[in-house]
C-alpha cells in the first residue's frame, strides 16, 4: 500500500513557507510514499521536485475556476486560472489528469463552491475531496463526505499543507497507481488516515503571503 499526501503546497505557491526541499525530506521522514504538489496555478514547483525525486512526486495543480477550486493530478501542462469550470475540465481531461474538487463547503476559503455549480460539475469529476485537515469547522468535510456518497463518487483527502510539518496529516493508502486511470481504478479501495491541523496554522498562510508581497 502506498501512503499518499493529495494536496500540499510548495513556495512556489503566495501563502506557503515550505521549500521543496523541505517538503521532499518531510515526505521522506515520514514514509510518505507518494506527494501530490498542488501548488495555486502553477505546477513550477511540482515539476521540479519530480526532478528531484521522481518516484515518490506526482505533479498536480489546484486551479481557481470562476466558480471555485479543482485538484488536478497526473497534469502535463499548467492549467490558467480564471477558466469555467467546464473549460478547466474539458482542459484537464484532454491531458488525462485525475479530477478531483477541493474543501467544496469551506465557506472561509474563497475556493469553495455554490451548491448548484458543484451539481453542475458532479458527473464530470472523479472525485471530491472529503476530508481537509485545514477545515476550521469540521461540519465542512462532513458536507462534502455527504455530497460524495449521495453522487457515487470516490473521496480525497489531503493535509493542505503549506507547512512542511503539515505533511501528511490527512493521508489515503492506496495499492500501486502509476497514472491517473490506474489511480481512477483503485480511488475506492483507499484508506483514509486523518486529524486537524489547528486553526493556528493558518497564520503561517498568511505570514507567506505578507512576505511575499513585502
Amino acid at each position: 500500500m502506498l501512503r499518499t499526501e493529495f494536496h500540499c503546497h510548495t513556495c512556489y505557491s503566495s501563502d506557503s513557507l515550505t521549500s521543496l526541499e523541505e517538503l521532499l525530506q518531510t515526505a521522506q521522514a515520514k514514509d510518505i510514499d507518494r506527494v501530490i504538489i498542488t501548488d495555486h496555478n502553477t505546477i513550477a514547483g511540482a515539476l521540479k521536485a519530480r526532478e528531484m525525486d521522481p518516484q515518490r512526486v506526482i505533479v498536480g495543480e489546484e486551479i481557481k475556476t470562476t466558480q471555485g477550486e479543482l485538484l488536478a493530478s497526473f497534469v502535463q501542462e499548467e492549467i490558467p486560472r480564471g477558466l469555467t469550470p467546464a473549460q478547466t475540465i474539458d482542459l484537464l481531461r484532454q491531458q488525462g489528469a485525475f479530477i478531483s474538487v477541493s474543501h467544496p463547503f469551506d465557506t472561509t476559503r474563497p475556493g469553495h463552491w455554490e451548491p448548484t455549480a458543484l451539481l453542475e460539475i458532479a458527473p464530470l469529476v472523479d472525485a471530491i475531496e472529503v476530508f481537509n485537515a485545514r477545515c476550521m469547522w469540521p461540519g465542512f468535510n462532513r458536507r462534502a463526505a455527504a455530497f460524495a456518497r449521495a453522487h457515487g463518487l470516490p473521496g480525497t483527502v489531503g493535509s493542505d499543507a503549506h507547512v512542511a510539518f503539515e505533511l501528511g496529516t490527512a493521508s489515503l493508502l492506496l495499492p500501486d497507481f502509476h497514472d491517473a486511470a490506474s489511480l481512477k481504478q483503485v480511488i475506492a479501495q483507499a484508506v483514509p488516515h486523518t486529524a486537524y491541523s489547528g486553526p493556528w496554522v493558518r497564520f503561517f498562510s498568511r505570514f507567506a503571503a505578507i512576505k511575499r508581497k513585502l
